[in-house]
């Protein structure tokens, strides 16, 4: 994809298109779009640096209650991306008379529009690493650096167009000590700040001074927890599967079912929402439908709405808020409580310091229980003062503690947790949460 007036050429293909679409027909196309620079470094070093422009377009045909699709590159050449498009179009008006028919297939509806551009303040390509790396010169810092432009479309065959543009960055990097051990670090937006960019690696710095202590082993038990943002984060994007779906809690497969159905509540303290206020992702999804600008899921630690698709409020007689087909969380917040951020460790008193998990999953999703593992900087605490460094745990806990009875209080200030994934194209949105402490929570091995 060539740097050229995407919207433009985006507008030109679906007019070219809308052209050739039957009565008989509904046609849908999409973009997913990019110009980003992306680094690579190691033990403070550039190790692979580039600019990418790249792009894919969708082409989704409906026809009779049967549907099937077509990804495509996308140029920013009109004419060969047309040519791309007529030769999809044929290979799908052939292909989806063969299939079954969908009797809760969702046909494109509406008259919906939007255009939203978020314009940043991001570094040059030129000054991105004499920026980033003279802070960690005398560290083993390694990360991954992305910034540009990232672009989102859709059109329809009833006349819905929406176009979403964002100017954003975001930095990944971990510092290790001698010995191995790392502190895991994230800095994003959309305006870079090189005041807020030194709190934030002072701040790893801290951590990582604490980690050249011997570790301490803890034995499995039941230990009072802070769970910082990111571990946070991690714990309520297990709400994107089998959680707030309105799917899944039809099926009977939803963590949040004995929520659903009163049998157990979680802490006032707790509330979570959607929120698109910020502008990180776009508000319409891929059926051209906008979201709310807000949705609140969970209000002082009762279920009150979940995610409904039309798909699911067709099957189910329900009436759609245009969530996403696959019903997971876009723009989730989690409300901040009363916690200073400069009270944690005293009010922990004695107990782990939890900075990051990973693999995590379901241990038992009907009865919301997760499973997962410590990760980078956690610490044993005591009275008030980080002691050690600890070994790596394995947790299982059920969301109806941590998040319920167990609950002892939220930070007052959140953390922007940043979507960092590169598959395929660079990942919008993130999640903002505060840090929490939890008592007795459950670790394992």
């Amino acid at each position: 994809m060539q740097p050229v007036n995407l919207e433009m050429i985006f507008n030109l293909l679906v007019e070219a298109l809308m052209a050739q679409v039957k009565s008989n027909e509904a046609v849908t196309l999409t973009l997913v779009g990019e110009h980003s620079q992306f680094i690579r470094f190691n033990r403070a070093r550039v190790r692979q640096t580039g600019l990418v422009a790249d792009g894919d377009l969708r082409l989704t045909l409906i026809q009779d209650q049967r549907t099937s699709y077509r990804t495509l590159p996308f140029t920013g050449d009109k004419g060969s991306d047309w040519l791309q498009i007529q030769t999809a179009l044929a290979e799908l008006r052939q292909e989806v008379p063969q299939l079954p028919v969908d009797p809760y297939l969702v046909l494109p509806s509406g008259e919906s529009t939007s255009r939203e551009t978020h314009s940043g303040r991001l570094l040059t390509p030129e000054t991105v690493a004499a920026t980033l790396l003279p802070g960690v010169q005398e560290l083993d810092f390694t990360g991954f650096y992305a910034g540009g432009l990232s672009v989102r479309a859709y059109a329809d065959s009833v006349g819905q167009r929406h176009w979403f543009e964002t100017e954003t960055f975001n930095l990944d990097y971990s510092l290790f000590t001698v010995a191995g051990q790392a502190v895991k670090g994230v800095f994003a937006g959309s305006h870079w700040d090189d005041q807020a960019y030194g709190r934030n690696l002072q701040a790893s710095k801290d951590l990582l001074a604490k980690m050249e202590q011997p570790s301490r082993p803890v034995s499995r038990g039941q230990f009072r927890t802070y769970l910082a943002p990111a571990a946070v984060a991690d714990l309520v994007s297990m709400f994107s599967w089998g959680g707030v779906s309105e799917a899944a809690i039809q099926r009977g497969g939803s963590a949040l079912g004995p929520l659903q159905r009163q049998e157990k509540e979680l802490s006032p303290q707790f509330n979570l929402k959607e929120n698109f206020r910020h502008g990180a992702t776009p508000r319409f999804n891929s059926l051209g439908e906008i979201a709310p600008v807000e949705l609140p899921l969970i209000v002082a630690g009762k279920l009150v709405n979940t995610l409904i698709s039309s798909r699911t409020a067709k099957e189910y007689g329900d009436v759609s808020n245009h969530a996403e087909p696959g019903e997971y969380l876009r723009a989730p917040e989690v409300s901040p409580g009363a916690l200073p951020t400069d009270k944690i460790l005293e009010t922990l008193d004695t107990g782990l310091y939890v900075s990051n998990l990973h693999y995590l999953n379901w241990s038992d999703r009907p009865n919301g229980r997760i499973t997962g593992m410590t990760r980078y900087a956690c610490f044993w605490v005591e009275q008030g003062e980080i002691v050690a460094p600890i070994e790596n745990l394995r947790f299982d806990e059920s969301l109806y503690r941590f998040l319920g009875e167990t609950l002892v209080n939220l930070t007052d200030s959140q953390t922007f947790i940043p979507e960092v994934g590169t598959y395929g194209h660079r990942h919008l949105g993130g999640i903002r949460t505060p840090g929490l402490i939890a008592e007795d929570f459950t670790y394992t091995l």
